[in-house]
């Protein structure tokens, strides 16, 4: 049996609750539940629980739907590694208040220290807020830094997720 996950942060939410609950189904359900009504004042029953049942996903899955926002930055870098601590410098100065869901930075193989990263938000609001912040302000002059030239931007909606 493929083991689930529940995530707040992939739900409409005005407190951008951050708990991600994994493990077998109805254990995932329970706890979601139980969390749903302890923490964000739902009240449980059968309307909560099919709520649950479809954001459930399997376990490891990139979570996108369509009506996410992903953004496509390219850049050239000599030394990844600058880069990398970069990124978790602003993800721990973003803590509770980050928008981003999942990010992933791919090497291109045509055209050395080139890199893609896509980084997923749930909306375009979302990502909107996450710019703004002025940690992400902060992170943006440290990736000049590090990278060499300008960063390339491609603002994304999600159409459509194909699940292969």
């Amino acid at each position: 049996m493929a083991r689930k996950t529940m995530d707040c942060r992939m739900m409409p939410s005005e407190s951008n609750c951050t708990v991600q609950i994994s493990g077998e189904e109805d254990e995932v359900l329970e706890l979601a539940a139980a969390h749903a009504v302890t923490t964000h004042g739902h009240t449980d029953g059968p309307e909560l629980r099919r709520e649950l049942q479809a954001g459930l996903r399997d376990e490891g899955e990139l979570q996108l739907e369509a009506g996410a926002f992903v953004q496509l930055i390219e850049f050239h870098a000599r030394d990844l590694d600058g880069f990398g601590e970069a990124v978790e410098q602003w993800r721990e100065r973003m803590g509770r208040e980050a928008t981003a869901r999942w990010g992933v930075v791919a090497a291109d193989r045509d055209r050395p220290e080139t890199y893609v990263e896509l980084v997923a938000f749930p909306d375009h609001d979302a990502a909107m807020r996450n710019s703004e912040h002025p940690v992400t302000a902060d992170f943006a002059k440290r990736m000049q830094e590090v990278t060499e030239g300008e960063a390339q931007f491609r603002n994304l909606d999600v159409v459509q997720v194909l699940r292969m």
